[in-house]
């Protein structure tokens, strides 16, 4: 099952929920054995219906991060992750499509979207925007070799990430434009 004691994870499992949408929540206690090594658990296998079925890994991430230099659309992750997302399709076939969901908790009075997108959970205010994997390796920029960390650039994250509610409604995926961040309503602060 999904680790809920990760507030992101429990966020989006609720998000799910909320909307109807089917889901299973894979148990991250332990990685699964291939022939050739191991995996990390993914998160979530969501299916819309007709729409493609997604394996999904959640980025929790705050918004913005940093307590005196705020920094915004932070959107890092391990290579670990990206090639485990990738043998997973591998594994599920081609009409599963791996995907990040970044999900945001929004701790200040800006966000990466509007307010209708945006999902209260537990007395906190998250926003989901996802990336399909083929689309954020390409783009990907070393962060840290240490720690075998990878990011996209913001201003390519900007114009790349989708809200998750348009990904399940079944809106066409093109990149269009570049993301800007909203200023909280004041009943969302």
């Amino acid at each position: 099952m999904a680790d809920r004691r990760n507030h992101y994870e429990a966020a989006f499992e609720a998000f799910l929920r909320d909307h109807r949408i089917a889901y299973v929540a894979v148990d991250e206690t332990r990685r699964s054995l291939v022939a050739d090594g191991s995996l990390k658990s993914l998160d979530f296998i969501v299916s819309t219906g007709a729409n493609a079925s997604w394996l999904v890994d959640v980025k929790g991430r705050r918004f913005p991060s940093g307590d005196e230099s705020r920094t915004y659309w932070k959107n890092w992750s391990t290579r670990d992750d990206l090639r485990s997302l990738a043998d997973w399709q591998s594994h599920f076939g081609p009409t599963f499509c791996p995907i990040l969901v970044f999900a945001y908790h929004l701790v200040a009075n800006r966000s990466p979207l509007p307010t209708r997108d945006l999902f209260r959970f537990r007395g906190a205010v998250y926003g989901f925007l996802a990336v399909p994997l083929a689309d954020y390796v390409p783009h990907a920029r070393t962060l840290s070799e240490s720690w075998d960390t990878v990011a996209l650039p913001t201003a390519v994250f900007r114009r790349m990430a989708r809200p998750w509610s348009q990904i399940v409604a079944g809106t066409t995926w093109v990149p269009s434009g570049e993301l800007v961040w909203q200023e909280l309503s004041s009943e969302l602060q």
